[in-house]
């Protein structure tokens, strides 16, 4: 089960995610925020709506490859 926590952070403070993944409000516009994310570059940051589609793509490439022969 995963939980989500809330947190309250005001333009130009930060928060962690793990060692690896900060980030940083950049400025806040009404319902808007602005998100700076510091993370490797081995790890891969997308909005939610390009993760989806990203998968999509993957799993539609996938499911019309060939099977490998053995």
């Amino acid at each position: 089960m995963r939980a989500m926590q809330i947190l309250s952070r005001a333009a130009g403070e930060r928060f962690s995610i793990g060692e690896d993944i900060t980030l940083c409000i950049i400025a806040v516009n009404g319902n808007n925020i602005r998100l700076g994310i510091e993370a490797p570059r081995h790890i891969c940051v997308h909005r939610s709506e390009i993760y989806q589609r990203i998968k999509n793509q993957l799993a539609g490439h996938l499911a019309t490859r060939p099977l490998a022969k053995a």
